[in-house]
């Protein structure tokens, strides 16, 4: 049985289910063991027109963007960029473009373009019609039974996302609907739905055995490979004060989304690829020795970057 932790509400759940073809993704991205620098412009790009741009700007224009981009990069204007502001610059635009995405989704969600975004069209934009759960009354079939609990966690977000009491959610409240773990508002409903699921016991905490969820241990047999390195997650990835069991801080390190892990290694990544001069650190003129590589990567975003002014442009 797969583990991490099962989304606590539909909207998570479908992003999930948008992740579980990472598996076939990354066999692409690294065929035969090797990495391949084009893959992040033939999948991530953004599509055929975005690719279309790329592919018309000039080298000096390619040149000149990706120059504006290398000194924003460069916090301290040193000239050189640490595995550190590679990281930072990284989760930056992870951010911006999960800001970016749920500003877009925004408007298809507005069906009456009043500024808002009710219950109603949220359902109508997912389902294609108005649902409406009993919260009191379970349904028979099982599978009916756990769409209901997942729609109705959906709606509770949905309320908690929205402050001002107004029967919709404007563009900040929906970004916190969509995206509750860059919200600080929001951090205290995603520990708290965390526990419900996970918190059989009602201690407050989530203890290992918790944690593993519906695996019980044979003991005639040995724990297969997948348990233990979900045992080892748990005791040197998130429980830092080594006390078996998971706090509520604990616990947002292993629900939320682990951006920071990701920007490390690809800022590791780049630098093993890129330090010419095995100083741990990239200029200016190493990076564009490596542009394909550069562009090719998270660090621009797979090159989308040089065509969204919020990154380039000398004045933002």
């Amino acid at each position: 049985m797969p583990l991490g932790p099962r989304p606590a509400t539909l909207g998570l759940l479908l992003l999930c289910a948008a992740a579980a073809g990472a598996g076939d993704a990354e066999e692409l991205h690294y065929a035969q063991g090797e990495h391949r620098a084009d893959y992040h412009r033939e999948a991530l790009l953004g599509g055929q027109e975005e690719v279309d741009e790329y592919v018309k700007l000039t080298p000096e224009e390619q040149h000149k963007r990706l120059k504006s981009i290398i000194k924003k990069i460069d916090l301290d204007s040193d000239g050189f960029l640490t595995e550190s502001e590679l990281s930072s610059w990284i989760q930056m635009s992870f951010k911006h473009y999960a800001m970016q995405e749920a500003k877009q989704q925004f408007v298809e969600y507005d069906k009456n373009s009043d500024g808002s975004v009710s219950w109603d069209e949220y359902n109508i934009q997912m389902y294609d019609r108005v649902i409406d759960f009993d919260e009191n009354t379970a349904l028979e079939d099982a599978e009916e039974e756990s769409f209901r609990q997942l729609h109705l966690k959906d709606k509770k977000r949905f309320e908690k996302a929205n402050q001002d009491l107004d029967p919709g959610l404007n563009l900040e409240e929906f970004i916190a609907f969509e995206h509750p773990e860059e919200v600080d508002y929001m951090t205290e409903f995603v520990i708290q739905e965390a526990l419900e699921e996970h918190d059989k016991n009602g201690d407050g905490f989530v203890s290992l055995e918790e944690f593993l969820g519906d695996y019980r241990r044979d003991p005639t047999n040995e724990d297969p490979e997948w348990i233990l390195v979900e045992k080892d997650r748990f005791l040197n990835d998130y429980d830092k004060d080594t006390d078996g069991r998971l706090d509520p801080q604990e616990l947002l390190s292993w629900v939320v989304p682990n951006n920071q892990g990701i920007a490390q290694e690809e800022a590791l990544h780049l630098i093993d690829e890129m330090d010419l001069n095995s100083d741990r650190k990239l200029s200016e003129a190493e990076i564009l020795e490596n542009q394909e590589l550069f562009l090719t990567s998270e660090a621009t975003d797979y090159g989308r970057q040089l065509h969204d002014e919020h990154f380039y442009h000398d004045e933002l």
